[in-house]
């Protein structure tokens, strides 16, 4: 098969047309398709073995930071929303109801889960009575209904598959700290797993969760210039603790409200993982959450199956007996070259050759999805050589990922500027702000530019600037970009 018969032919290339490739490769590697019912998808088994690797290893930090996972109801009485307006305002165009079961209409209406605050508040009241109830550290692994206007799959659907962390604390301190340690855990997992680098810090009033005292995330830089928000973390304060009369007898024996934190994580990041390493190509999937980490090519020519299947059968249960999730391709009624496109196109990040010739000289070819490099590894030391080069991989994404995010950071102080760099450069942008929300706003209307975050670590050598908008002496140095 020659290059101009490549399967990858059939993708529109990234640098066309960035937004038909997210779609095209999406259904093209059988990640997910679209379901009957606007703005909602179908999640294939390729695609949720995705979500099953980042589940597993997101979990079990959550679980080793202390929390443990139950499950809450689907549906919400609307009389619980209507406790918190704060709350049903910030997602009310977004909720999905139930107002019949069978034939008969509901005496109360049913909001179908957009997030849990209202429903695990009430169950809070009851369980939580005395300091020593405390902390209540519980996260749910649930889906989540938003009714979206624009949708795109995985990104922004109207349901998804989400973690959501709930936890109740004695003191404004305790809940922060929680708050924040969630923070660093979700940048850890993040930038070791998917090989995303993200800057963290804090919401303006403007962007943070309804009914929050403060809301934190973590944001990342898409291939596109564009930046996605990864993950937030929220201290709620005593908001809902008030709204559901979550009380407790303190130490002293006075009744205290708790105070409280939430955060979650979302199908959101299968989005993020394709438009941050995919190429021209296809997907490119860092191992440590790749369905498939290696997959074995044997070259049928000749009498193959006598010769070279016999060896590949053998690397594929020597792969198998450390951990490798490793596929082997030995279809008939497809070509050698035809499976190397298909497998790059679908992102895994190693593919080993072996063939008549490599079988005599005891070793296999190996080729590296990120960059393409080939390599010959002996047979004799294969199982060592395969994990070598998957960290290697894995290590690579993150410096390249990281090299991408730094050379499109950049730094203004006149809004024409700001502008200028928006439009043709894209990327995140660093500036200064008055801290207003008019100016943020303005900014926002004339440019589609907004405050990702503000980050927590200020710059010395620029403690002081003057705001992007308005000129005003400000020591607020935040991040813009266009985001998803």
């Amino acid at each position: 098969m020659n290059k101009d018969e490549r399967l990858v032919k059939q993708i529109i290339p990234k640098s066309v047309d960035f937004s038909r490739w997210y779609t095209e490769i999406i259904r093209k590697a059988e990640l997910a398709d679209y379901a009957p019912i606007r703005g909602m998808m179908v999640i294939r088994p390729y695609g949720f073995a995705i979500w099953e690797n980042i589940s597993y290893l997101l979990d079990k930090r959550i679980k080793e930071s202390g929390h443990s996972n139950a499950y809450f109801p689907l549906f919400i009485p609307e009389s619980y929303l209507q406790k918190e307006t704060e709350h049903l305002e910030g997602f009310s165009p977004e909720v999905a109801w139930v107002t019949h079961g069978g034939k008969e209409e509901l005496e109360e209406k049913l909001a179908v889960r957009p997030t849990s605050e209202a429903i695990i508040g009430n169950m809070y009241s009851k369980w939580i009575k005395s300091w020593r109830d405390l902390p209540v550290l519980i996260n749910q692994w649930a889906n989540i209904i938003r009714w979206e206007k624009v949708t795109r799959p995985f990104l922004r659907t109207t349901e998804f598959l989400w973690q959501e962390g709930h936890t109740a604390h004695e003191t404004y301190e305790e809940a922060q700290e929680e708050t924040l340690m969630i923070l660093s855990m979700y940048k850890e997992f993040v930038e070791s797993e998917l090989a995303i680098p993200v800057i963290s810090g804090k919401k303006t009033e403007r962007e943070k969760f309804a009914g929050a005292l403060e809301t934190y995330a973590i944001e990342a830089l898409m291939s596109d210039g564009k930046s996605l928000q990864m993950g937030t973390s929220h201290n709620l304060g005593q908001h809902f603790s008030k709204v559901f009369n979550i009380r407790f007898e303190d130490r002293d024996q006075k009744l205290q409200y708790v105070w409280q934190s939430s955060w979650g994580m979302s199908t959101r990041l299968i989005g993020a993982l394709i438009m941050s390493h995919g190429d021209d190509s296809g997907l490119i999937f860092p191992p440590r959450i790749a369905p498939i980490q290696v997959v074995i090519i044997p070259i049928s020519v000749g009498n193959w199956k006598e010769n070279v299947l016999p060896v590949a059968q053998n690397i594929e249960s020597e792969l198998k007996y450390i951990g490798v999730r490793v596929n082997l391709d030995a279809r008939e009624e497809f070509t050698p070259g035809w499976k190397f496109s298909e497998w790059e196109m679908r992102g895994v990040p190693l593919r080993l050759e072996i063939g008549p010739r490599d079988i005599k000289g005891n070793h296999a070819v190996s080729v590296r999805r990120d960059t393409m490099d080939k390599e010959i590894i002996s047979l004799d030391s294969l199982k060592q050589d395969v994990a070598e080069i998957l960290k290697r991989i894995q290590k690579s994404m993150l410096e390249k990922a990281l090299r991408f995010q730094l050379e499109n950071t950049h730094e203004v102080q006149k809004f024409e500027d700001f502008k200028s760099v928006l439009d043709s450069k894209k990327g995140l942008i660093k500036a200064f702000w008055c801290g207003k929300q008019a100016c943020e706003e303005k900014i926002k209307d004339e440019t589609m530019g907004t405050i990702r975050v503000i980050p927590f670590k200020k710059d010395k050598e620029k403690a002081v600037g003057n705001c992007l908008f308005c000129g005003e002496k400000s020591d607020v140095l935040v991040y813009f970009a266009r985001a998803y």
